[in-house]
């Protein structure tokens, strides 16, 4: 890294303060997609990355949308006018204000270039580019955020459990859905089956030479006894399948319910990877692995104790042999676990971090793309991979190690028990004894080495217990709820809205992020918030949804205090259009309405007001038409118009934009903002926005700066008061446009 030219691109590009704000400056990790940065924090960063790569052609894909008027001139003069003096430069914007600085203006419309020229000469020649320049203008003359804790990173370290954790997991996991009955009972059933075994075997040994027994009735009793023995297997197996259903169901239902329960501060600090890690190969380690293995990691070792017990009393010498080779079968047995758990909780680890690169590299293939760095990636990729691979490799290592051990005390005991035949006279009717001490000590080489492996097996599929375990009791967010204390159906009324010494923090101990704020909204309202990056802004809003809990203060909509009620209840009565507009993958039906509540008439009108009734008809299919994942076959602004539509047919007496119009053309927010004043005239509106414009429709304007509420009053009042916020703001967005201004009035 260039020292120099890095903290140059940091001025140029005005991080210097945010940096600062940081809990670890630049060093801070980020979280997945950047969800603890604001939207300007986000471009500007974006803009310093481009900058830094000092490259002769830049392409900027309107870096000014999510930043306030002070934040675009400064970037517009530092970074565009200055770093970018030299080299060739495409702006997309819908913004006009810093026009007349270029030397060339392409306009499009409907994917065309309908002109081309300086901005003189389009203003000269050019009505379409008149038409947007003072549509620009006319919104003027008619009338966020970092939440960082100073104490310590976003991103937390995975969690992992350490050296042996005993029987916990197995109790934990047998405590699901009966599962103990289940597991006793099969356990009982396989014992059945082994004595039954034995009895089986027994009878045969001491009637195989009985001149009196005939072989037919000797093979009919012998297939009987075993025919039965069949029914407790077929037990058994029904059993194990019902612990392994019951328990997996249980797991399953608890995880997902903690995960879809758990505040939105569990989703900023754990990446990706590793939930998906969880229900993804942990769960499914427990749905097809777990029942099965743990009971033939019980079963051979009931057979294997067996086959010593039975060793032991036909051949009474081996006693000597088998009592230390069981002492080593443990202590080896031990050695190979403490390196395989371990392997195996390494191996979920890199799987989580293997996940979590493939889903940013996804998220993030264009800019990889943009800046060539397809190889640092793919060569990360292979990293991960290999990390990933190497603890299976140990695995195998370590299980075919284990295996050769085991097989050589098997050989040891089963020569000690044929020598033991040999040298001891036993007699001729022992023959079939004899017979059967050999049968069992050949199979013990199985069921010694099937025994050790599944419990070393087990205990490493037993760390998926563990993983889950940690996600399945998260701290939930508050009742969805509350049945004693539920609003009217058609709560909010009137939609009057008053905060007393609002505070909030994210985390104990953390800074306050609201420093007491305090304010009366009356119904019918429309509110503009404005701040500058890190005011509280966006921390307000999420207040309200109580996507954060207030630390102290209350909330009150129409008399009733909205941390008394039930999540469901509160956030179902408020109406939200985000800034980054989401479409799930289905129909334009279900995008616009999901609970299937209103009728095709209804999605029909409020398209016609959304403006994309045409857009939708053009469509094979109309309602029925597919939506692609994240909307990506609609454009930003259709986008946009999609979450004003569902917004339209809820509505709710409070509606919030949050820079609901930062990414979209004018034009479009034009038709968001003429379609939010005819169809919300008597709601309550709250809009947090960088453009002016847009805060200038508002009824009052409420200004935000360090978490504090500096000033709340109508527009034009704090735009003549001398030393305010808002009235600053304007001034910033009047200068950029006062240049297009006088060149419209003189023609």
């Amino acid at each position: 890294m260039e020292s120099t030219r890095y903290q140059e691109t940091i001025r140029r590009c005005a991080l210097e303060k945010d940096l600062e704000m940081l809990p670890f400056g630049n060093l801070t990790v980020i979280g997945e997609r950047g969800v603890n940065l604001s939207g300007g924090q986000k471009q500007r960063i974006q803009l310093a990355r481009a900058l830094y790569q000092d490259a002769d052609i830049y392409l900027l894909d309107d870096p000014f949308s999510a930043v306030d008027a002070h934040t675009a001139t400064s970037l517009f003069n530092e970074y565009v006018m200055g770093a970018l003096s030299g080299k060739t430069v495409l702006l997309v914007t819908h913004q006009v204000d810093f026009l007349p600085a270029f030397n060339s203006i392409l306009l499009m419309s409907s994917g065309e270039i309908v002109s081309t020229g300086s901005y003189d000469n389009l203003m000269d020649l050019s009505l379409e580019f008149q038409d947007l320049s003072k549509e620009e203008i006319e919104k003027i003359e008619e009338k966020e955020t970092v939440e960082a804790s100073l104490r310590d990173q976003l991103i937390k370290e995975e969690e992992r459990e350490v050296g042996d954790t005993g029987l916990k997991p197995y109790i934990r996991y047998l405590k699901h859905d009966k599962g103990f009955l289940y597991f006793t009972l099969a356990t009982l059933a396989h014992a059945v089956f082994i004595i039954g075994q034995l009895v089986q075997n027994y009878w045969m040994a001491a009637n195989i030479g009985n001149s009196n027994m005939s072989r037919v009735e000797l093979n009919s009793v012998y297939t009987g006894i075993g025919l039965l023995l069949v029914v407790f297997l077929l037990l058994r197996s029904f059993l194990v399948v019902r612990l392994g259903i019951g328990a997996s169901e249980s797991i399953s239902t608890q995880l997902l319910r903690s995960l879809f329960r758990a505040p939105m501060s569990f989703y900023d600090s754990t990446p990706l990877g590793r939930i998906l890690i969880r229900v993804s190969s942990d769960l499914n380690i427990i749905d097809t692995d777990m029942a099965f293995r743990m009971t033939i990691a019980f079963g051979t070792t009931m057979n294997m104790y067996t086959i010593f017990v039975i060793l032991m009393f036909l051949t009474w010498p081996t006693v000597f042999v088998i009592i230390p080779m069981i002492y080593l079968t443990i202590v080896i047995q031990k050695y190979y676990y403490a390196s395989s758990r371990e392997l195996m909780r390494l191996d979920g680890m890199t799987k989580s971090f293997l996940s979590s690169h493939v889903a940013e590299s996804i998220a993030g293939v264009m800019t990889i793309r943009a800046f060539g760095e397809e190889d640092r990636f793919f060569s990360k990729s292979l990293q991960l991979i290999d990390a990933n691979a190497s603890p299976e490799f140990h695995t195998f290592s370590a299980k075919e190690w284990l295996v050769q051990r085991l097989e050589i005390l098997c050989a040891i005991v089963l020569s000690s028990s044929t020598l033991a035949i040999t040298l001891l006279y036993l007699g001729s009717s022992y023959s079939g004894f004899s017979g059967m001490a050999l049968a069992y000590g050949l199979s013990l080489n199985l069921f010694l080495v099937i025994s050790v492996q599944y419990q070393c097996m087990l205990s490493n599929l037993i760390v998926s217990i563990e993983r889950v375990k940690q996600y399945m009791h998260i701290q939930s967010e508050a009742p969805e709820i509350i049945e004693g204390n539920r609003p009217d159906p058609n709560w909010p009324a009137t939609g009057s809205l008053r905060i007393f010494n609002l505070k909030v923090r994210y985390r104990p101990g953390a800074p306050l992020v609201l420093q007491g704020i305090s304010c009366n909204i009356e119904g019918g309202h429309k509110v503009g918030i404005v701040g500058r990056t890190g005011s509280g802004k966006t921390t307000l809003i999420s207040t309200l949804f109580r996507l954060v809990e207030p630390t102290e203060g209350n909330i009150i909509v129409d008399d009733l205090d909205i941390c008394n009620i039930g999540l469901h209840d509160l956030r179902s009565h408020f109406g939200i259009i985000p800034q980054d507009p989401t479409l799930f993958v289905g129909t334009v039906r279900y995008n616009l309405d999901p609970l299937v509540e209103h009728t095709d008439d209804e999605i029909w009108e409020v398209l016609g007001k959304c403006q994309l009734r045409e857009a939708v008809q053009e469509k094979d299919n109309g309602l029925n038409s597919l939506v692609a994942q994240d909307g990506s076959n609609w454009s930003m602004g259709q986008r946009q118009l999609f979450c004003l539509g569902r917004a339209l047919l809820k509505r709710r007496r409070i509606l919030v934009l949050d820079e609901a119009t930062a990414s979209i053309d004018s034009a479009t927010d034009s038709i968001l903002q003429r379609t939010i004043r005819t169809e919300f005239a008597d709601c309550m509106v709250i809009a947090v926005a960088h453009r002016i414009p847009t805060v200038m429709d508002c009824t009052m304007v409420l200004g935000m700066s360090d978490g504090k509420l500096v000033e709340y009053d109508e527009p034009m009042k704090l735009i003549n008061r001398e030393g305010s916020l808002f009235g600053q703001l304007y001034r910033e967005y009047w200068s950029r446009t006062a240049n297009a201004s006088n060149y419209l009035e003189g023609i």
